[in-house]
């Protein structure tokens, strides 16, 4: 029987953007401003966030000890809102439209590694947030993952498929439950 032997894993494929020295000034920066509860000041993380290539819109709103991989694979729309202790793990693009809420501890995660190979190789898939999307608290968005316009993930919730617009998701895996009206 086959095992995995990660002392052959090659992740030579895989470029995180950026050069050497911009992603270690970010790991800092991040380390420092962002993920720390020291730094509220939203008007700084979104300075800092442009300064290093992601596309923000107007009214982002990022709360304290947010975890953002590479800044540069970031592009939000307008009056956005990404909450306490959310991860954005974007070894890939991560698009987040306009009127989105990421709530609290939630986690758009763009890697996985494949199990069935020796080599556990890497697997990434960008994730896409449409217009008015909205993760719930410690919901989980996989790779490859496009949530439609409008769209709810329920509370710790885990996204393994596209989500429909206009409808909420529960569960792990994630399944449809009803509509999402607006009133």
């Amino acid at each position: 029987m086959q095992q995995t032997d990660l002392s052959v894993y090659n992740n030579h494929p895989y470029h995180p953007g950026g050069n050497a020295f911009k992603r270690l000034l970010w790991y800092y920066v991040n380390a420092i401003i962002f993920t720390s509860r020291l730094f509220p000041i939203n008007g700084l993380k979104t300075l800092l966030l442009k300064l290093f290539g992601a596309k923000l819109g107007i009214g982002v709103v990022i709360k304290p000890a947010v975890n953002i991989k590479s800044p540069w694979l970031l592009s939000i729309g307008n009056h956005t809102w990404i909450g306490e202790q959310v991860w954005i793990d974007n070894l890939v693009m991560v698009t987040i439209g306009s009127h989105v809420c990421l709530s609290q501890g939630a986690i758009l995660q763009t890697g996985s590694h494949n199990y069935k190979k020796k080599t556990f190789d890497l697997i990434t898939g960008s994730i896409t947030l449409e217009d008015g999307a909205w993760i719930g608290c410690a919901a989980i968005v996989n790779q490859g993952i496009i949530m439609g316009s409008h769209a709810v993930l329920t509370t710790g919730s885990v996204a393994t498929k596209n989500l429909d617009p206009y409808f909420i998701y529960q569960g792990n895996p994630a399944i449809k439950a009803r509509a999402r009206e607006i009133n």
